[in-house]
């Protein structure tokens, strides 16, 4: 079968990093994965998105930290809709946690259904590998075919489009991040960012945080600031405009340096960048909350401000029972999420796997170019 694999090569990793091409990357004719076990089936995808962290990835500027989790070669792709072999429609929820791996006892905190914190990613019957798409043994969305632990899989709400579908994965992620931060009442919140998971987390906040009464999104590009005020953003400024937009809102005041004396009372990262972070930390009120939905790697940030105003900096990473939401799924939480904001409009371009440079390429320069999702479609592989 055809797939696109990422081979661990460290002269393809450095040239990628001075160069727009996926070096990492390359279309190649493999064997499909074998099944692991009795409750694993193959599934074949429809359509795989491109996110953050797979452009991370071929541009070979991923950080180390992943290097014991994941195993080579693989095929990347876990944001998938797929179809099984009796025809059922599912979308993969990708984390390859104690269950899935085999391992028994499970660790506690996958005993505690806290999945996304798996202690055991290198553990069990499977290779290392955090999730679905950097697994050498699971084979990955941007394929013909691969292999998926039943417990992996959700079925698709009758009706919906394969663009909906595939838009579920980075809604969970965008819930997630959503219920990360303390519920309040009457709170002015920053959604920096507004890619997929910068609009998601604006969709999924307008759903779920009733107690979000003032939601600024950050944005560059005008379609973005189109979508960012569709989704329920109740003002939309661009990057340089954040602190005196938060100031107003807040009746805060303003000092030397740029930092605000209160602001607002949840920031959501979805860039990571260290200005980015620099931003949120800098109109967070004393006492607020800082979610980091982006994948931030490797940045230089000032963090002066986290220690004398007690902001609190969270990480949001996958998805599970969500406590904030009486314990409901994320990925349940998405698909109504997805389905009451009309999410498959954020899929903006759909790309065979023989033209995976301009795939990587778009994807990398979506928002500036009017688009959000870009994917691979993969609805033709099986007939070659």
């Amino acid at each position: 079968m055809r797939a696109l694999r990422v081979e661990r090569s460290l002269t393809r990793f450095a040239a990628a990093r001075i160069s727009a091409q996926p070096h990492p990357l390359r279309l190649a004719d493999v064997d499909p994965p074998d099944l692991p076990g009795a409750d694993w089936q193959v599934v074949r995808p429809l359509l795989s998105g491109i996110c953050g962290s797979d452009l991370a990835t071929v541009s070979g500027r991923s950080s180390r930290w992943f290097e014991p989790i994941v195993s080579f070669p693989f095929v990347p792709g876990h944001e998938v809709v797929a179809d099984t072999d009796d025809g059922t429609r599912v979308v993969i929820e990708p984390v390859l946690h104690c269950r899935i791996r085999g391992v028994d006892p499970v660790c506690p905190a996958c005993a505690a259904g806290r999945t996304n914190h798996c202690e055991r990613l290198v553990a069990g019957h499977l290779s290392p590998g955090l999730q679905t798409g950097y697994c050498r043994d699971t084979g990955g969305g941007w394929s013909a075919l691969l292999v998926a632990h039943q417990a992996q899989l959700h079925p698709v709400p009758e009706g919906w489009t394969d663009e909906a579908a595939v838009m579920v994965e980075p809604t969970a992620c965008a819930v997630h991040a959503a219920l990360a931060a303390p519920i309040g009442h009457g709170v002015t919140a920053v959604v920096i960012g507004a890619g997929t998971i910068g609009l998601c987390t604006i969709a999924a906040v307008a759903h779920l945080r009733p107690d979000v009464t003032e939601l600024i999104a950050v944005a560059k590009h005008p379609e973005q600031r189109r979508l960012a005020r569709e989704l329920g953003a109740t003002h939309v400024v661009d990057p340089d405009e954040i602190r005196r937009a938060v100031r107003r809102a807040t009746g805060s005041w303003i000092l030397d340096q740029g930092q605000l004396t209160g602001g607002a009372g949840v920031v959501w990262d979805c860039v990571g960048s260290a200005g980015s972070i620099a931003d949120a930390l800098a109109v967070a009120a004393p006492g607020a909350t800082v979610v980091l939905a982006g994948m931030p790697g490797h940045v230089g940030v000032d963090l002066t401000g986290l220690w004398q105003r007690e902001i609190r900096l969270a990480g949001a990473y996958a998805y599970g029972p969500e406590p904030a939401a009486g314990g409901r799924h994320s990925f349940e939480l998405a698909m109504e999420v997805v389905g009451r904001a009309g999410l498959d409009r954020l899929v903006s371009a759909r790309y065979p796997l023989d033209r995976y440079s301009e795939a990587i390429d778009h994807a990398a320069h979506a928002g500036g170019r009017g688009a959000t999702k870009v994917v691979f479609d993969l609805r033709n592989e099986r007939r070659r």
